[in-house]
C-alpha cells in the first residue's frame, strides 16, 4: 500500500481539507493532499488520458474539455483535475475536437524570438495562458526551448532560437507570463530534441559538457527565470537513453543539480515501461498512445513487487500538486466559459508580428513605400488569402477559421498534418487598404510568365514566399519549395525594384539576394499578420527585429550537411501494438556540441548568409563610451545613440570574443532600447557567470579561468563597434 491513505467513502468536510489553506506553503499543501488520497486516487494522477480523437478508438473521456490531456477532478478532495492543452503558440484545436472553438494565434516562437524582448514574450504568455484559463484548460504544453541546431528541423518556428542566453530568457518570461494567469506552464522538450527525423527512435549523440554548455543551459535559464510547474521530456535518446527514462538527466541533473520541484511529464507516446518512473518520470501523458498504461496497473505491480517504492509514487504525486498550488489552480476561481477579448489579443499578435520581422536588404532605401506610389504588384504566397502557418500540435485555428487549407498529400500516423493552413490575415487586402490611392495588383505566381509581364508595369513588385514546416517532418534542404525561387528571380529581372516577404518557419536559402531590392522576414505572423506586414512595409512601424538564428549560405556549412537518418522511412511507434522500447535506433551525431549556429560558423571560419543577431531598420545606430569592469563576472556599459532621423529600436548585443588569451565566440548580453532621432541611452549588462566559464564535467562544476576577458559590443555576431576587456577572478560555481 501508499502509505495510509482514507477510506475514499469518507468524504471530507471543507473544514478538514487542510490544504486548502492558502497561507500553507505550496509544498506543505501538496503533501497534506498526498496523504489524505487512496492509492488508486494517487495512481490516477500519474497518467494522462488524450482527450483527441485523433483515430478510431481514441474516444475523448467522459468529463474531459477536449485537448491534450486529461486527469479526472477528484470532487471529494477538492482536486479539480488536469485539463491540458498545446501549445506555445496559442491554444490549439487539434482535429476540431471542440467544434467551432477559435483562438488567437501568436506569431511563430522565431518570430517572438526576433524581438529579443522579455516583456513581450511574456505578453504573449499570458494572452495565450488567459485564453486557455477561458476555454477550460489549467495546464499548457509549452513553451519550447530546444536549440534550432538545424535549420531543416521541422518544429523550429515553434522555439526560441540558437542561443542558449536568449532561449532561456525568453522562455522564462513565456512561462511567466502563462502561469500569472493561473496556468501551468510545460517547458518542453527535455532534452535536445532537435530533429523530426525519426523523432522517437534517434539518438542524440553529444559530450555532457557541451550538453550543459548549450541545451541544458537554456533549459536551466528559462527554470530559473520562469518556474515552470512541468517540464516535459522529448521523445529521442541521449547518448543511448531514452529522454523519458534518462535518470542522470532527469534525477541528477533537473531534479537533482537545479532541484526543480515540479513534476516532469512525458511526451505522447513516448514511454517504453515502468522503469521510467525510478528514472525521474512523474506522469505519463496521453497514456493510450503507449504500448500500455504503464503508469496505472503495472506501476501498482511495480510498488507490490518493490521495484518502485511506495515513496516514490508519493513524490510523483506531491510533485504535480505542489505545482498546481504554487501556480493557484486549486485557489482561482474558474474562468471556463468567459468571453475572450479576440480584438485585444489580435493587437498584440500585430505588435509582435512588427517588431519579430526582420529587414534583411533595403538597397537604395526602397522600403519604407512612399505614400505617393502609383502601381504595386503583390505576387504569389496566398497573399489575397492570409498568412501561412506552422502544422503540428501547434496549429492555432484562429478567429474567422482559415482563409486555405491545402493538403500536400502524404501517408503515415502524421499525414493529417500534411496540410498548408493560412490565417485569414491577408496582406493583399493590407496593402490595399494601406495605399488607398496606388493601384493594387494581384498575381497568384502560378505561371512565371503573367507575374513576370504584370511586373514589368509596376512600379513596385512585392512577391510573398512561404515555406511550410511541421511537427513530425524535417526540410530535405533550405531552399524554398515549388519552385518559389525561379519566379522571385525571373520577377526580380523584370522589375529591380522587387521586394521579397518571407513566411517561413527557418533559414532558407537566397540565389536571387542580389538582384532585389529588399527583404523581409516575416516568419509565421500570425493573426494579424497581413496588417504587420504592410505597416513595416510603409513604414508605419520602423523595423526592429534581430535574427535568433543564422541563415546559412549552404547546407554544407552545417555541422550535419545531411540530416541524420535522412532518407529513410521511421515509423513513428504509437499505440498498444508497438513497443517504443523494441524500435530500431540510429545516432544523430553533434560535432558542433556547444557551438551551436553562430559559434560553429565563427569554430569553422564559414561566411553566413546572414549571422544570429542581424537585422536593418529605417535609422541609425552608434555605440560609444564604453566602459568595462572585471571582478567575480564582467559588467559592460555603453551609451546608443540614434542618429538617423526616425524613431526606431536597437537591440545592441555584447559578445564574449576572448579568454585568458583564446579566441572564441559567445553572446553574453544585449538590451533593446527605443529611441527618437538624436536620443541617446547607457546600456549596462552585468554577465551571467556560466557564460565566462566551461563546465567541468569531472568536478560537476561551471569552472570560470582566472585572466584576462575580451568582449565585443556590436548590432549582430560578426559586427564590432566596440572592444574592451578586464580581468576576471578563477571560481567554481555550483551546476
Amino acid at each position: 500500500m501508499l502509505g495510509s491513505p482514507l477510506d475514499a467513502s469518507v468524504a471530507p468536510t471543507l473544514s478538514s481539507r487542510a490544504w486548502m489553506d492558502a497561507s500553507l506553503l505550496p509544498e506543505a499543501r501538496a503533501r497534506l493532499l498526498v496523504e489524505a488520497m487512496t492509492e488508486d486516487e494517487r495512481i490516477g494522477l500519474l497518467h494522462s488520458l488524450m482527450a483527441v480523437p485523433l483515430a478510431k478508438g481514441y474516444a475523448i473521456p467522459e468529463g474531459a474539455v477536449p485537448g491534450s490531456g486529461y486527469v479526472p477532478p477528484i470532487p471529494r478532495l477538492g482536486f479539480p483535475g488536469l485539463f491540458e492543452t498545446d501549445a506555445s503558440l496559442g491554444v490549439a484545436n487539434m482535429a476540431d475536437a471542440r467544434p467551432g472553438d477559435v483562438a488567437t494565434a501568436a506569431p511563430s516562437g522565431l518570430c517572438v524570438a526576433s524581438t529579443w524582448d522579455p516583456a513581450l514574450a511574456s505578453a504573449v504568455g499570458a494572452m495565450i495562458g488567459d485564453e486557455a484559463a477561458r476555454k477550460g484548460f489549467n495546464v499548457l504544453l509549452g513553451p519550447g526551448a530546444n536549440l534550432t541546431r538545424d535549420p531543416r528541423c521541422g518544429r523550429n518556428f515553434e522555439y526560441l532560437g540558437e542561443d542558449p542566453l536568449l532561449t532561456g530568457v525568453l522562455a522564462g518570461a513565456a512561462i511567466r507570463g502563462v502561469q500569472q494567469e493561473g496556468v501551468v506552464a510545460c517547458l518542453k522538450h527535455f532534452i535536445l530534441n532537435d530533429q523530426e527525423t525519426g523523432r522517437h527512435v534517434v539518438n542524440a549523440v553529444i559530450d555532457d559538457g557541451a550538453l550543459r554548455e548549450s541545451d541544458l543551459l537554456a533549459f536551466q535559464i528559462a527554470i530559473e527565470l520562469g518556474a515552470p510547474g512541468s517540464v516535459m521530456s522529448g521523445y529521442n535518446r541521449i547518448n543511448g537513453h531514452y529522454a523519458c527514462a534518462h535518470e542522470p538527466l532527469l534525477n541528477g541533473v533537473l531534479k537533482g543539480d537545479w532541484a526543480f520541484p515540479g513534476w516532469v511529464m512525458s511526451d505522447w507516446g513516448a514511454l517504453s515501461g515502468v522503469e521510467a518512473a525510478n528514472a525521474g518520470c512523474d506522469q505519463q501523458s496521453g497514456a493510450q498512445l503507449d504500448h500500455a498504461i504503464w503508469f496505472a496497473d503495472p506501476l501498482k505491480a511495480a510498488v507490490k513487487a518493490g521495484g518502485v517504492s511506495a515513496s516514490r509514487v508519493q513524490d510523483m504525486c506531491q510533485r504535480i500538486l505542489r505545482s498546481l498550488f504554487a501556480v493557484g489552480v486549486f485557489d482561482r476561481p474558474s474562468r471556463a466559459g468567459e468571453p475572450i477579448d479576440f480584438d485585444a489579443h489580435e493587437r498584440l499578435a500585430q505588435t509582435v508580428a512588427e517588431d519579430g520581422a526582420v529587414l534583411l536588404r533595403n538597397e537604395g532605401g526602397l522600403l519604407p513605400l512612399p505614400d505617393a506610389i502609383g502601381t504595386i504588384l503583390v505576387v504569389g504566397g496566398l497573399a489575397d488569402l492570409g498568412v501561412i502557418s506552422g502544422a503540428g500540435s501547434s496549429q492555432v485555428t484562429p478567429r474567422g477559421g482559415f482563409a486555405a487549407v491545402q493538403s500536400l498529400g502524404g501517408e503515415g500516423d502524421l499525414s493529417v498534418w500534411m496540410s498548408e493552413h493560412y490565417h485569414p490575415a491577408s496582406p493583399l487586402k493590407a496593402i490595399r487598404k494601406r495605399a488607398a490611392n496606388a493601384s493594387v495588383r494581384f498575381a497568384n505566381g502560378r505561371y512565371v510568365s503573367e507575374a513576370v509581364a504584370m511586373a514589368a508595369k509596376a512600379d513596385v513588385a512585392i512577391v510573398f514566399a512561404t515555406q511550410w514546416m511541421g511537427e513530425g517532418f524535417d526540410a530535405p534542404d533550405l531552399t524554398l519549395p515549388n519552385g518559389q525561387d525561379a519566379l522571385i528571380a525571373a520577377v526580380a529581372a523584370a522589375n529591380p525594384r522587387t521586394i521579397v516577404v518571407l513566411e517561413t518557419g527557418g533559414p532558407v536559402l537566397m540565389p536571387w539576394l542580389q538582384d532585389v531590392a529588399a527583404v523581409l522576414q516575416a516568419w509565421y505572423p500570425g493573426s494579424a499578420g497581413g496588417e504587420a506586414i504592410a505597416a513595416l512595409l510603409f513604414g508605419d512601424v520602423t523595423p526592429g527585429g534581430r535574427l535568433p538564428m543564422t541563415f546559412p549560405a549552404s547546407e554544407a556549412q552545417l555541422p550535419r550537411p545531411s540530416i541524420a537518418g535522412a532518407g529513410q522511412r521511421w515509423a513513428t511507434p504509437r499505440g498498444p501494438a508497438v513497443d517504443v522500447a523494441q524500435q530500431p535506433s540510429f545516432d544523430a551525431p553533434h560535432p558542433e556540441g556547444a557551438d551551436v549556429g553562430y559559434r560553429w560558423h565563427a569554430r569553422t571560419g564559414a561566411a553566413p548568409l546572414f549571422p544570429f543577431g542581424f537585422g536593418l531598420s529605417y535609422t541609425d545606430f552608434r555605440y560609444a563610451n564604453l566602459q568595462v569592469a572585471g571582478g567575480a563576472t564582467l559588467t559592460v556599459s555603453f551609451e546608443v545613440t540614434n542618429v538617423g532621423d526616425r524613431p526606431g529600436a536597437d537591440t545592441p548585443q555584447v559578445y564574449l570574443i576572448g579568454r585568458a588569451g583564446q579566441p572564441l565566440l559567445r553572446l553574453v548580453g544585449w538590451e533593446k532600447v527605443a529611441l527618437a532621432p538624436s536620443q541617446s541611452a547607457r546600456v549596462t549588462v552585468r554577465v551571467d557567470q556560466r557564460l565566462l566559464a566551461d563546465f567541468d564535467s569531472s568536478a560537476r562544476a561551471w569552472s570560470v579561468a582566472a585572466g584576462r576577458y575580451e568582449i565585443a559590443v556590436g548590432a549582430c555576431a560578426t559586427d564590432v563597434a566596440l572592444t574592451g576587456g578586464a580581468d576576471i577572478e578563477a571560481a567554481l560555481l555550483a551546476p
